[in-house]
C-alpha cells in the first residue's frame, strides 16, 4: 500500500485572511486529507487567536473539492456525543462525505478545565472514553438512540438523514493504552498516534522508533482479540513530537528517510504541521510544499 501523506493546519488564522487560502493550498498540493485540531485553546497558542474545530471544517468543506477532512483529535473534554453526532452529521453532508472524526480520550491541557469541571484522573478520562465512543458510533448509525450511561446518556436522538457515508463517517482512534487499543479496534476505521511520550521527550529517534514497533505489536493484539484483522486498520502517525521534531521537514530526503522507516513498520499515513513562524511548527514553506509534491512517489 502506497504511503499517504495529510497536514494539520491549525485553526490560527481569520478565515478571510490567509484561513482560506492554506485548505484550499492543501488541496492543490495533493494531501491526502487536512486535518484541524479540537480545541478550545492549545498550549503556545492559548494567548493567541484559535477558533473553533468543526466550524473551520465547515468553511473548509466549502472552499474545496477532493480534499478529506478531519479532526485530529475531538476528545469528551469538552464534547457530549448527542450534540457531536448532530454537528458530525451536517458537517459530512456539507463536505460530500470528505469527514475522519480523529478521537481520543483527552488530556490535562486547558480544554480539561475549561467548562469549570475538576481535572479527571487519567482512569476517569479513559472511563468516559470508553463510554463516549460506542454511543457515538449508535448516534452515527442509527435513526434513534436511547441510552442511559455513567457518564452520558441519550433519550430518543434522532439523527435523520443519518451520514452521507455508510454505516457512517470513519474514526481514527487515537490511543495507546490497552482499553484505548481496544476501542480503536472495535470501533475504528484507523488507529492514530504520535508515539511514545518517555521516548519523544528523552529517547533516541531509534528508541522512538522501537517504541511505535511495541505499540503496533500492541493494537495487533487488540485486533486478534477483537477477531479483525490488524491490516485492515489504517494507522496514522502524527508527527511533529517524535525526537526529529520539525527537522523531517529540513528536506525531502529527511523526510522520505523518516517516512520510509515508519512506512516499514506499518503506518499507511503520515501527519505533518503546515508551518507557523515563530512555533514548534516553524518551517520552510517552500520545503513543505516540494515535500508534499515530490515525497510520496519515492515511497510508493
Amino acid at each position: 500500500m502506497s504511503l499517504r501523506l495529510s497536514t494539520v493546519i491549525l485553526p490560527v488564522d481569520r478565515w478571510h485572511e490567509g484561513g482560506r487560502a492554506k485548505w484550499q493550498r492543501a488541496e492543490e498540493l495533493g494531501f491526502h486529507t487536512a486535518y484541524t485540531y479540537d480545541h478550545l485553546s492549545w498550549r503556545s497558542f492559548r494567548d493567541g487567536p484559535w477558533f473553533g474545530a468543526l466550524p473551520t471544517l465547515t468553511a473548509a468543506a466549502t472552499a474545496t473539492d477532493r480534499l478529506r477532512l478531519g479532526t485530529l483529535v475531538t476528545s469528551p473534554n469538552f464534547r457530549h456525543p448527542v450534540t457531536l453526532a448532530k454537528e458530525l452529521i451536517s458537517l459530512d453532508d456539507v463536505s460530500g462525505g470528505r469527514i475522519t472524526l480523529g478521537i481520543g480520550a483527552g488530556g490535562s491541557g486547558f480544554d480539561a478545565t475549561a467548562l469549570g469541571q475538576e481535572l479527571w484522573t487519567p482512569r476517569e478520562r479513559a472511563d468516559r472514553f470508553a463510554e463516549f465512543v460506542p454511543l457515538l458510533d449508535r448516534l452515527l448509525t442509527e435513526d434513534a438512540v436511547s441510552q442511559r450511561g455513567t457518564f452520558y446518556s441519550a433519550e430518543e436522538a434522532r439523527d435523520i438523514p443519518g451520514c452521507v457515508q455508510r454505516p457512517r463517517l470513519p474514526f481514527a482512534v487515537a490511543a495507546t493504552g490497552p482499553r484505548g487499543l481496544r476501542l480503536a479496534a472495535r470501533h475504528g476505521q484507523a488507529w492514530v498516534t504520535t508515539g511514545d511520550p518517555r521516548s519523544n521527550e528523552e529517547g533516541t529517534p531509534e528508541q522512538a522508533t522501537e517504541a511505535l514497533r511495541g505499540q503496533i505489536a500492541r493494537l495487533g493484539t487488540a485486533c486478534e482479540e477483537a477477531g479483525r484483522d490488524v491490516a485492515g486498520l489504517e494507522k496514522i502517525l502524527l508527527t511533529g513530537f517524535t525526537p526529529e521534531g520539525s527537522r523531517l521537514l529540513d528536506s525531502v530526503d529527511a523526510f522520505v528517510e523518516f517516512a520510509g522507516r515508519h512506512q516499514e513498520l506499518g503506518f499507511t499515513e503520515i501527519v505533518v504541521h503546515w508551518p507557523i513562524a515563530d512555533s514548534d511548527f516553524a518551517a520552510d514553506q517552500a520545503v513543505f510544499e516540494k515535500i508534499a509534491a515530490e515525497a510520496t512517489a519515492q515511497l510508493s
